[in-house]
């Protein structure tokens, strides 16, 4: 295989963060599959007990950069890590991969394209985009990936993605700067936390279809675990961008139907309860009259928060924040050697 960088003076930089910890047993086969057109790749070695920083140290590309954590600081401090060390590399375009050779590197191009074109500020990976892939996702994935997804657009305000737990994930250089380091996790949140801070940039993303490769690894994130964990981080992510979105940074026709739809349900439900204990005790039959005013108020909201709702979908971000850069070429017809 041939290593040296194959891109023209006028094509983006191309850079791969690989975020490693315990990867010994599969980081050269990371490392050797790795396209000759992208110019720079980042290793975080994030303080593995294993010989993984060796092995990346002594590795005979001249392509590979090595990060070394003396610390343990999660898969989102190692990509952040290699994030800062990509653009200060001179990438333009930055593609995350892990360590354990799940990701298809044949499947980079695809990714990566839309941000070329201009057309997104950040790709991810979708395993759902295509039928016959979810015949070989195990079952427990499957189904864990539409209830999260599902939060995460709540979350996040991106009604048009999924999978949002995939890590094969590709941003524009120029963004990194922008993100508020602070609010994104540092471990198994982090693709997730990635989206919703994303969302507070208005940056857009695009889902590209990639297909998942199981192998013989183990997550040391189990189901449980995730559907323990992160419900309620979804839930307080969703509460901050509404307050954000809808009543810090704008007072929108969405923020007036949240505010009286969420009262008048709260008040038809109140007065209903109240007056159905109240004639309950007293053993009578509750009127017409209390039960329409306890009704009509709860239909009422349920329709402008409904409403709300509708607007929020139309309200993903549709034009890039980043600037469009150079034309990638050639790639084509790499892509065979």
């Amino acid at each position: 295989m041939n290593h040296q960088p194959v891109l023209s003076a006028e094509n983006p930089t191309i850079a791969v963060v690989i975020p490693a910890y315990k990867a010994a047993a599969h980081i050269r086969d990371v490392l050797t599959h790795i396209p000759d057109w992208v110019r720079h790749i980042v290793v975080v070695d994030d303080c593995s007990p294993d010989e993984t920083r060796e092995i990346v140290r002594q590795w005979p590309d001249p392509r590979v950069h090595l990060v070394a954590h003396e610390e343990n600081q999660g898969v989102g401090g190692a990509v952040l890590s290699g994030y800062h060390e990509a653009v200060s590399l001179g990438a333009d375009i930055i593609v995350k991969m892990d360590s354990d050779d799940q990701m298809d590197p044949n499947y980079m191009l695809p990714l990566i394209s839309p941000i070329v074109k201009g057309d997104a500020d950040y790709t991810k990976g979708n395993r759902f985009l295509h039928s016959r892939q979810l015949q070989t996702m195990p079952k427990i994935r499957f189904f864990g990936n539409i209830g999260l997804s599902f939060l995460t657009k709540l979350a996040s305000g991106y009604w048009n993605i999924f999978d949002p737990t995939n890590g094969y994930t590709a941003i524009h250089a120029s963004l990194i700067p922008l993100l508020s380091e602070g609010a994104i996790a540092r471990r198994y949140f982090f693709e997730t936390s990635m989206l919703i801070e994303l969302g507070f940039l208005r940056a857009v993303i695009r889902d590209v279809f990639i297909p998942a490769r199981y192998g013989n690894e183990t997550s040391s994130l189990s189901e449980k675990q995730v559907l323990r964990e992160f419900p309620p981080l979804l839930l307080k992510a969703f509460l901050r961008r509404l307050w954000v979105q809808y009543f810090i940074r704008d007072f929108s026709i969405v923020s007036l139907d949240l505010v009286l739809g969420a009262a008048m349900t709260a008040f038809g439900f109140i007065w209903g309860i109240w007056h159905w204990i109240y004639y309950y005790f007293q053993e009578m039959t509750t009127p017409a009259g209390t039960v329409m005013i306890a009704v009509l108020p709860i239909i009422l909201g349920i329709q402008l928060i409904i409403q709300a709702v509708t607007l929020d979908v139309q309200n993903v971000p549709a034009y890039p924040i980043q600037s469009p850069g150079r034309i990638l070429t050639h790639f084509s017809s790499r892509e065979g050697q």
